[in-house]
């Protein structure tokens, strides 16, 4: 896992590859919980017999807000950055969903700095090139900018992610 010692430390790694996540199995229970907490219970999700008879490859796929929103938690997988009050995720630009996710298919991250910068706030804002990967595809399952504020913990102040 990479450490960075305070949110200023992405300002001079921009172009760098963050880190790559472990993989992540997306079985149907995952696809039944999150179509629970959306309320999104589309048949291509949730009805396996039906999907087996009418879906390519005869089987339930991840929604695709589903894989989005393993951005965040995968990450934390790969990097650290001390002396950070909190940090916020502040948004997506160009999200597509590129391959579907079959259920128990596996996925993982791979992230890149593509930008960083200071804000008169003190916070860094950051933008990463995220990638979910699907394993044994060529395309991947999903593609964002994801961007990040980070704020720095207040000098005096014990650090904690």
């Amino acid at each position: 896992m990479a450490r960075y010692p305070h949110p200023d430390a992405f300002l001079d790694i921009v172009g760098q590859e963050l880190g790559v996540s472990g993989w992540v199995a997306i079985d149907q229970a995952r696809i039944d919980a999150f179509a629970e907490v959306t309320n999104d219970h589309q048949w291509l999700h949730v009805d396996p017999a039906r999907a087996a008879s009418d879906m390519p490859g005869g089987k339930t796929i991840a929604h695709g807000f589903l894989v989005l929103s393993l951005i965040p938690g995968l990450s934390y997988e790969f990097f650290e950055v001390d002396n950070l009050a909190h940090t916020i995720n502040y948004g997506l630009n160009k999200v597509r969903f590129t391959a579907m996710v079959p259920v128990d298919s596996r996925v993982r991250l791979r992230q890149t700095l593509k930008s960083a910068e200071k804000r008169d706030d003190g916070a860094v804002h950051i933008v990463l090139d995220s990638v979910i990967e699907l394993e044994g595809s060529e395309r991947p399952a999903a593609i964002a900018e994801t961007v990040r504020l980070m704020y720095p913990q207040p000098i005096g102040k014990a650090s904690s992610q």
